[in-house]
């Protein structure tokens, strides 16, 4: 009997083993998934900005908060230098 639980122990940890093996294995060698839509998207509403319309107005609206997006995260780059100059030159 016991010896009939020893075998069945060692099957689980083999089993353990090999499943945590392959988990570390697929989590190493992962990849991301990185699609590169910006683009098309960016075309995709200049061309309905370009159709007029309610569906043209959308596009006019969307294509502008892009734009407004990036300036605003362009400024919010140049606080932040300026925030580390502040603390680099001694200011609160």
């Amino acid at each position: 009997m016991k010896e009939k639980s020893v075998i069945y122990s060692l099957r689980v940890a083999a089993f353990a083993v090999v499943f945590v093996a392959g988990y570390v294995c697929g989590s190493i060698t992962e990849q991301r998934a990185n699609a590169q839509m910006g683009d098309l998207g960016s075309e995709l509403l200049q061309r309905a900005a370009g159709s007029g319309g309610v569906i043209g107005s959308v596009a006019q609206l969307g294509t502008t908060i892009t734009e407004m997006e990036k300036n605003v995260s362009g400024l919010q780059k140049n606080i932040d230098t300026l925030k580390k100059v502040k603390t680099a030159l001694g200011g609160k």
